[in-house]
């Protein structure tokens, strides 16, 4: 599933060909998505795109009328092309702009969304119980501290959790909690402010990286231009299982935690912080 990130390269990517672009039309292929996608067309048809933002892992298309809200899923991309471009298999919406360009959703697994709010975004069901951008001042360590008093949850679910913290996914969880020394399983509540303080700084600068670097390649991901992400080759824990730490030479070790593969180093990583 493409990761904060992943969707944050995408933003960028296609940003400077919507922004105070007309729509010209909105073609849906396939509405069948992750949720029906709704009469999008007769909303945004004939409005000038005002700005092009990223809340968590949700693209946000503002309007003066209202809007849009896109996910990629777990499989979903975004292109720029012209009307000369072949429709592919799983190009299921095609946002048609007044330069002629177009900006096109392909989603194989259709786990994606296309939706419309007219209301302040911050209101959407799906985004009115966000945590705080973990980019933002508001990401701090007293934060930190404080939303993770009294919780027994391991911390590397806490840290997935987008009550507490939005876009940190699977990939920059496993890389954050071993920048930061901290086991994944360790009790959150139990873990140290010293901890938490490098554990809020390891986060900010690997997911800072990561966008630099354009995302991370895992099996299908490419930008906005289909050029593959390159934070893969900067992984120190992530998909390497049973393979030597880069620290300690230690093999790494491989688990599953809420459903997802975690690997860490046992020396590394106490267990207690």
């Amino acid at each position: 599933m493409p990761e904060l990130p992943e969707v944050e390269v995408t933003r960028r990517g296609v940003e400077p060909w919507l922004l105070e672009q007309n729509v010209q039309a909105l073609i849906v292929r396939n509405a069948s998505l992750r949720w029906p996608v709704p009469e999008l067309a007769q909303q945004i048809v004939g409005q000038t795109i005002k700005a092009v933002r990223r809340r968590a892992k949700y693209l946000l298309i503002d309007t003066d009328a209202g809007t849009a809200i896109v996910h990629l899923g777990m499989s979903g991309s975004l292109r720029i092309v012209t009307e000369r471009t072949e429709v592919q298999k799983h190009d299921h919406i095609d946002l048609v702009l007044g330069s002629g360009r177009i900006m096109r959703f392909n989603d194989p697994r259709r786990f994606g969304a296309w939706l419309w709010c007219q209301l302040p975004e911050q209101a959407h069901p799906l985004l009115a119980k966000l945590g705080p951008e973990p980019l933002s001042d508001a990401f701090n360590v007293d934060y930190l501290v404080a939303a993770l008093k009294g919780k027994s949850k391991a911390i590397k679910l806490c840290l997935m959790d987008n009550a507490i913290v939005v876009g940190v996914g699977n990939i920059y969880a496993n890389e954050a909690l071993f920048a930061a020394a901290i086991h994944p399983q360790a009790p959150a509540g139990s873990i140290e402010r010293e901890a938490l303080a490098l554990l809020v700084s390891a986060v900010k600068q690997i997911l800072a990286v990561a966008i630099e670097q354009g995302g991370t390649t895992l099996k299908d991901f490419t930008n906005a231009e289909g050029k593959p992400g390159y934070f893969a080759q900067k992984l120190h824990v992530y998909g390497r299982g049973g393979q030597p730490c880069n620290q300690c030479g230690v093999l790494l070790t491989e688990i599953r935690l809420g459903q997802r593969s975690t690997v860490f180093c046992s020396v590394c990583q106490p267990t207690l912080r």
